[in-house]
């Protein structure tokens, strides 16, 4: 960690914490950015799916069903 990073730090920690949730949340939507490498193994995994089920080689859930273990009665 840099000097400068360290006082970064100790500046934000003596702001009220409204303000410091604010700097969070920001940098937070900085590095969540998208990621063409990241979308493209999904794509090629949706596609590997659909394949598979067009083929009969995966079997379906009812999302009812699968939803119902979360779901506390």
């Amino acid at each position: 960690m840099t000097h400068e990073t360290k006082i970064l730090i100790e500046k934000a920690r003596a702001l009220p914490a409204e303000e410091r949730i604010e700097i969070a949340e920001a940098i937070m939507a900085s590095l969540d950015g998208p990621d063409p490498a990241l979308d493209q193994a999904w794509l090629e995994e949706a596609r590997n799916r659909l394949e598979a089920y067009r083929r009969g080689e995966l079997r379906t859930r009812d999302f009812d069903d699968v939803m119902a273990k979360y779901v506390r009665s």
